[in-house]
């Protein structure tokens, strides 16, 4: 329980800020819809989608090679090799991103407007170039700092957006001579300004983590690092394409209304995503935590059971996104009634995304053994299935097809992972149980969209999502009295 408790407490450190940086976020992407019609808001989609694609080969895995080394190898030194070898690459790719941005933004489906890719390219670039000084602190335990700056990107985001967004129409009104350089109708590259701009703001934070750095490159150190990350490229783009495919599909596969059919997809997958902000708290703490573990006799069983807590928690999460889908739909219809035409995705999306984040905790198997090509096939296979269940759904069930997608494959990658990582690390995961809760949350969700289709109206309909998940709640603590017990017992012996 010490370590469950250690790792409780690190969550917290870095889950707390994750947790409202990754809400501020979220609801500046609502905010959006408020300012933006779906087919502005799906244009400002599909360039988002692209950045995380980009930033998989930017970082080409150096991010978690950074703290598999760093528990053998000198840390400045590591440090100094791999921040050279990021700058250097950053640089490269970038030039290359800023020359092609007609014939890419073309691609994309976005002619005249290349600008849209020299805002992306220096966002990636600035992102990119804070990516080890952030594993840095992480690593050296120091969450205070980690979490200023991560938030400070994300207010000082929303600050930016609505600047250009709300503030500069006031402003215009009153002053159109001195405001003549502003565009109401650049919406979408306003918002990537803003973004730029919170970025530059990021990276003058981390400025002390920056000077650190010595232009000090370790040939044969590299090479061993490039050997281990070069498979997590791979992982990492294989994940993105499983990611975002869906989304990006129906820019080609339904011509004509792509980009009203996209804004309207993922503004209702943010809503999805609401439990991607838990998940993402949770890996900030467990990636270095897994790795200080291995070296324990109790490693495998520690892991094993902070997969059934985390189990538990996604699926408290996943009612308290699936019981409510009411009140989420009035956060997207501000603007435009549309956005809800989605809506019955919402669930779909959010189990899927439980299966990622069981996936992200099997992952440590291959990462511990030095596998990662096996976790590349296996993303490669799920990138697959991705694809070919886009092209075949998406034309005939749209909005359905790209969710069913998502949960195909994320349970195709979870379930595969688990098979190979009891053959290479077993770990004595508690199965019976974890299926149990995710049956109990799946049911418990079913019987209350069975109620919903009834129209009972608003209040009852909400009282039955506080008492499903009460129920949820109570089963939980029937089954786990035994270990919430001992916890207990354990909290008042620390008094």
């Amino acid at each position: 329980m010490g370590n469950i408790k250690k790792l409780a407490g690190q969550t917290i450190w870095y889950g707390l800020p994750t947790i409202t940086s990754r809400f501020l976020s979220f609801f500046t992407s609502i905010l959006f819809t408020g300012f933006l019609v779906p087919y502005d808001f799906g244009q400002m989609s599909l360039v988002y989608q692209v950045i995380p694609f980009l930033n998989v080969i930017f970082t080409y895995g150096l991010e978690t090679s950074y703290f598999r080394f760093a528990q053998t190898t000198d840390k400045s030194k590591l440090y100094n090799t791999l921040c050279v070898s990021m700058l250097v690459s950053t640089s490269v790719f970038t030039f290359f991103l800023l020359v092609s941005a007609s014939p890419i933004s073309e691609l994309l489906k976005l002619p005249g407007h290349a600008d849209f890719i020299y805002y992306t390219a220096i966002i990636i670039f600035l992102d990119t170039l804070s990516t080890l000084p952030f594993a840095r602190l992480r690593q050296e335990g120091r969450p205070r700092k980690y979490a200023f700056i991560k938030l400070m990107n994300v207010v000082s985001n929303l600050v930016f957006s609505m600047f250009f967004l709300m503030i500069c129409p006031m402003l215009q009104k009153g002053n159109p001579d001195w405001m003549s350089w502003y565009n109401p109708l650049y919406g979408v590259g306003y918002i990537l300004i803003a973004n730029l701009l919170a970025s530059l703001l990021t990276l003058v934070l981390l400025s002390a983590e920056i000077k650190v750095i010595h232009w000090s490159f370790d040939q044969t150190l590299w090479k061993e690092v490039m050997r281990y990350s070069l498979p997590l490229v791979i992982v990492g783009f294989g994940g993105m394409i499983n990611e975002l495919m869906s989304r990006l599909s129906f820019t080609y596969l339904l011509p004509g209304a792509q980009f009203d059919v996209q804004g309207i997809f993922s503004a209702n997958y943010k809503l999805a995503l609401l439990i991607v902000i838990f998940i993402q708290a949770f890996k900030m703490a467990a990636e270095p935590f897994f790795f200080n573990m291995s070296k324990n006799e109790d490693a495998r069983f520690t892991y094993a059971r902070i997969m059934k807590f985390f189990v538990m928690v996604c699926g408290a999460v996943f009612l308290g996104v699936a019981l409510f889908l009411d009140i989420w739909k009035l956060l997207i219809t501000t603007k435009d009634p549309s956005y809800a035409d989605a809506l019955d995705i919402v669930p779909i999306i959010t189990m899927g995304t439980v299966f990622l984040g069981i996936y992200y905790n099997l992952t440590i198997w291959y990462k511990l053994t030095n596998q990662n090509l096996i976790g590349a096939y296996i993303t490669v296979a799920g990138a697959v299935i991705t694809i070919v269940l886009n092209i075949w759904l998406i034309p005939r069930f749209v909005y359905m097809g790209a969710a069913w997608t998502t949960l195909i494959c994320y349970a195709f990658m979870m379930v595969t992972s688990y098979l190979f990582g009891q053959k290479y690390y077993p770990v004595p995961y508690p199965v019976g149980k974890i299926l149990s809760y995710l049956g109990l949350a799946t049911v418990i969700f079913l019987a209350h969209h069975y109620l919903r289709s009834r129209h009972p109206g608003m209040l009852l309909l909400h009282a039955a999502g506080l008492a499903g998940l009460g129920i949820y709640g109570a089963v939980i603590l029937f089954m786990e009295r035994a270990e919430f017990g001992s916890l207990l017992s354990r909290l008042r012996k620390t008094r």
